[in-house]
C-alpha cells in the first residue's frame, strides 16, 4: 500500500494528479499551492492546506507521506524538485492512471504523470518529471527525456527521441525515427516528418518552422 501523497500544485496538473491517485485508491493527504486564492479551499474533497514552502507539511515527506510535483510553471517545478532532493532527500513518485497501459518492459524514471488511456509500449524509455496526457502513445523504443509534456492523443512513434523540456501538442504525430530537440515545441495536430532543432517551434502537416 502506497503512502498518502502530498501534491505540490493545485491547479490543472494538480487536480489531474489527484484523479490519477484516486484511480489507484491512493490517499492524497493535501495540496500545497502558492496561490493565496486557493489556500484553505477544497478541491475534489482535498484541502489546499498551505504554500509549497510550509515546512510543517514538507517535513512529512519521506517519513509519513510521498510527494508529487504538479506545478504548472516549468522553472518553478524544477526548483521544487531540487529543493525536495537537496533538503528532504526525496524524489517525487510517479502518477500513473489505473486505465493507462505501461509495458512491463518500458523504463520509467521518477515523478512522471501518465493519464487515462495513455500507452507506453515495450522498450520505451521515459525520463523524469514528464507529463503524458490522456490517450497519448509512446511507442516501442521511443525515448523521452526529462520535463517533457506530451498532449492528449499525441503519437510518439517508434524510435523517436524527444529531448529535455520539449512540448508536443495535442494530437500531434511524430514519425518514427525523428528527433525533437531540447525545449522545442510542436503545435497541436502537427505531423512531424523531420528532425526539429532545439528551441524551434513547428506547426502544420507536414510541420514547418513558425517564424
Amino acid at each position: 500500500m502506497q503512502n498518502p501523497v502530498i501534491i505540490l500544485g493545485a491547479q490543472k496538473l494538480g487536480t489531474a494528479a489527484l484523479d490519477i491517485f484516486n484511480s489507484n485508491n491512493v490517499v492524497v493527504y493535501c495540496f500545497l499551492d502558492d496561490s493565496k486564492d486557493l489556500q484553505q479551499q477544497e478541491l475534489n474533497n482535498v484541502s489546499v492546506m498551505s504554500s509549497t514552502e510550509d515546512s510543517e507539511f514538507l517535513k512529512l515527506i519521506g517519513k509519513k507521506c510521498d510527494v508529487f510535483v504538479a506545478v504548472e510553471d516549468s522553472a518553478a517545478r524544477k526548483g521544487l524538485i531540487k529543493m525536495l532532493k537537496d533538503e528532504y532527500k526525496v524524489v517525487p513518485v510517479n502518477a500513473i492512471h489505473k486505465f493507462s497501459a505501461v509495458s512491463e518492459f518500458a523504463w520509467l524514471g521518477h515523478g512522471n504523470m501518465i493519464g487515462a488511456g495513455a500507452i507506453v509500449n515495450n522498450n520505451a524509455k521515459i525520463g523524469n518529471y514528464n507529463v503524458i496526457e490522456s490517450r497519448a502513445l509512446v511507442d516501442t523504443k521511443a525515448e523521452i527525456g526529462d520535463n517533457v509534456q506530451i498532449g492528449a492523443g499525441a503519437v510518439i512513434n517508434s524510435e523517436v527521441i524527444v529531448e529535455d523540456g520539449a512540448f508536443i501538442g495535442t494530437g500531434a504525430v511524430i514519425v518514427s525515427g525523428v528527433k525533437i530537440g531540447k525545449n522545442a515545441r510542436v503545435g497541436a495536430g502537427s505531423v512531424v516528418v523531420a528532425n526539429v532543432p532545439a528551441k524551434a517551434t513547428v506547426f502544420g502537416n507536414p510541420a514547418a518552422p513558425v517564424k
